[in-house]
């Protein structure tokens, strides 16, 4: 390259352009000697070999994601909440469930399902415990059976497949479990049926025991003119169960036959006066006696007596009634509403086993229909219905003792869930209840309503769970 000739070689390091010429380097107008500028330009050169390549650069980008982009606001996501599904205002669950009754006033509608908080599920094996530590005074509980068109007990059902209705508005459960629950069982034997369907009763009584768990609780009664307790709360599987249970055997009564009562039990009468009175079984009494000797079934005063023994029980247990019968009810001085009140305000269900006549299809249904100044036939599905039990009738004595069995594992193994009311506590007014399952083709079963009432106030779960 000539010395006077204009040749410019420009080169690019960083930020600056360097001009070059024969003698000597310009940098944006300053003179810079040559040997200074040697050593600028192997600094430049060796960053230069450090950066990789404009390709690789690319491809060292492209092969780390960008971080997702933090999101202001949730998407709207509607009625749905978790635990609980879509709610009652969305358009799918209003095609599958009915509306409330027509008593519920437009102002009581559902509530968005994404307002209400999904109900606690104790983890498995806690549900009995928890219960033992929440009791408040607007906390209704409610445990319920579901049974499939077969009468099969229907498992796995969660807090979003279950409706509960109070006075026709819906409620939220705020506590769910499955969990087995001890019993408190007041067993109520009949020794006022027929001499027949007591033997039955008395063979079968053998395997009561085997049909509850070691940690359940029992007391036994009988009546036959009025109750008697045998013995009072004890261990399933105790010594002192066994003896009570083999005292509660009773004879049971004869049957009437056609001539101990009405005309044919009468003889000639001659002047107002019985001809023979020592054959006459109404001896002393003039004419003919038409009314027959009046039965005794004190069943509602035994569920009473029975039922004030389970009101002193520790909370946490399921009170039962088990009842062994055939239902009949007669002489008693409680009415069965009354009873049937005491039971509903102290949380009692009402099971039993259905033996004599009772037990069988076609009588039974007739037995259930009741005639005016008449005897009750049958009056224990209205307890089981108002209560939330069930009955299981059965008229061989195997088939009874199975029945223990069933009935005290469907006690056992109901669903339970509570709820907080709404309505003023102890208003003194009855509320219904209904309890409905978001599947097709199933029967629930619980009780229809509660009267409130001041129950014993435990410490909250969140404060024993601190402690």
């Amino acid at each position: 390259m000539q010395a006077g000739a204009a040749a410019e070689v420009t080169v690019r390091a960083g930020a600056g352009s360097l001009l070059g010429g024969s003698d000597g380097w310009i940098v944006r107008g300053f003179e810079v000697s040559k040997s200074v500028l040697a050593g600028v330009l192997a600094l430049a050169m060796l960053g230069a070999q450090a950066q990789p390549p404009a390709g690789q650069e690319i491809a060292a980008q492209q092969a780390i994601p960008d971080a997702p982009t933090p999101q202001t606001a949730l998407p709207n996501l509607g009625s749905v909440a978790p635990g609980r599904g879509a709610s009652s205002t969305s358009s799918n669950d209003a095609a599958a469930e009915p509306a409330p009754g027509a008593t519920q006033p437009p102002a009581q509608a559902d509530e968005p399902a994404s307002n209400q908080p999904p109900p606690e599920m104790p983890a498995a094996g806690e549900g009995a415990k928890a219960f033992r530590l929440l009791v408040g005074v607007n906390v209704v509980e409610v445990p319920f059976t579901v049974r499939d068109s077969k009468g099969q007990l229907v498992a796995g059902l969660l807090p979003r497949d279950v409706r509960i209705y109070e006075n026709g508005a819906r409620q939220y459960p705020t506590y769910f479990t499955t969990d087995a629950f001890p019993l408190s069982v007041a067993l109520v034997i009949d020794q006022s049926m027929t001499a027949d369907y007591m033997t039955r009763v008395n063979d079968s009584l053998g395997a009561l025991q085997g049909a509850f768990a070691p940690f359940d609780e029992i007391a036994v009664f009988t009546y036959n003119n009025g109750p008697r307790m045998v013995t009072d709360f004890t261990g399933s599987q105790s010594a002192r169960l066994t003896q009570a249970v083999e005292t509660s055997k009773g004879p049971g009564r004869e049957p009437l036959l056609a001539g101990s009562f009405g005309p044919i039990g009468q003889t000639n009468v001659v002047n107002n006066q019985s001809f023979d009175p020592n054959t006459n079984v109404n001896r002393g009494h003039s004419g003919l006696q038409l009314d027959s000797p009046k039965e005794v079934h004190t069943l509602n005063d035994a569920i009473l007596a029975a039922a004030v023994a389970l009101s002193k029980t520790e909370r946490g247990r399921r009170r039962i009634i088990y009842v062994i019968s055939d239902g009949k009810e007669s002489g008693s001085a409680a009415k069965t509403k009354d009873v049937i009140k005491y039971l509903q305000t102290n949380r009692i269900a009402v099971y039993g086993t259905l033996v004599g006549d009772s037990s069988l299809p076609v009588v039974g249904f007739l037995e259930g229909i009741h005639l005016p100044l008449t005897m009750h036939d049958n009056i224990l599905p209205v307890y089981a219905n108002a209560t939330g039990g069930h009955l299981d009738p059965e008229f061989r004595t195997g088939a009874i003792e199975k029945s223990f069995a069933r009935i005290a594992e469907e006690a056992r193994r109901q669903y339970y869930l509570e709820y907080h009311t709404h309505e003023p506590f102890i208003d003194g007014k009855y509320r219904t209840l209904e309890v409905r399952v978001m599947r097709p083709n199933l029967t629930v079963i619980a009780k229809k309503g509660y009267w409130p009432s001041a129950m014993e106030v435990a410490t909250p779960r969140s404060a024993s769970a601190a402690q």
